[in-house]
């Protein structure tokens, strides 16, 4: 029984290979070349790479010729075929950029980053900042340090005993007085 449905299935796969010929497989390929590089450059957003996507996916398509079926919508097995290339690169792409430290201290994520306040301009920001948040009244520079130091508005509620919409209030207010007070470092 097993020989037999082999044989069958066999005869299918030889009948569908034969039906849709070499020459109308090609000619079907390359009547929608245009159509696969109108979708690759939407893909990608570059001429070149949308060439290379183009170029990819003919490639797999030639390929996995046997895996078409015939009757079967042949634009839309290409379009699927460039889609899950698109999918693959981007996510190899990923994949290459994400940085995994497998150090027993994970040395590279503890590593410091140099984020510009070695320098005097940067020092000279960080004591301006300092300096403007002191000055604030007590009412205020108390929640805003708090919240700054990472506590969340209930824990701030708690320690400084007053209810959270004040907290919230005196935050806000404290952000403003700094934004005017800092007003030369904003960004236009």
């Amino acid at each position: 029984m097993r020989l037999i449905a082999i044989k069958i299935f066999s005869t299918l796969l030889i009948y569908l290979f034969y039906t849709m010929g070499p020459a109308k497989f090609k000619d079907n390929l390359m009547a929608i070349q245009p159509n696969l590089l109108h979708f690759a450059y939407a893909l990608t957003s570059n001429r070149d790479d949308a060439y290379d996507l183009l170029q990819d996916t003919t490639l797999k398509a030639l390929d996995s010729r046997d895996k078409y079926v015939d009757d079967t919508n042949f634009k839309a097995w290409a379009f699927t075929i460039m889609r899950n290339t698109f999918i693959n690169g981007y996510r190899r792409k990923a994949r290459i950029g994400t940085v995994v430290d497998s150090t027993d201290d994970q040395y590279l994520i503890n590593l410091t980053h140099d984020n510009g306040m070695d320098t005097p301009q940067g020092s000279m920001a960080v004591n301006e900042i300092n300096s403007a948040v002191d000055a604030l009244d007590d009412l205020y520079r108390i929640p805003f340090s708090l919240f700054i130091a990472g506590y969340k508005y209930a824990e701030i509620s708690v320690k400084t005993d007053l209810p959270i919409g004040t907290v919230k209030s005196r935050i806000y207010f404290a952000r403003q007085k700094l934004m005017k007070a800092l007003e030369d470092y904003r960004t236009r």
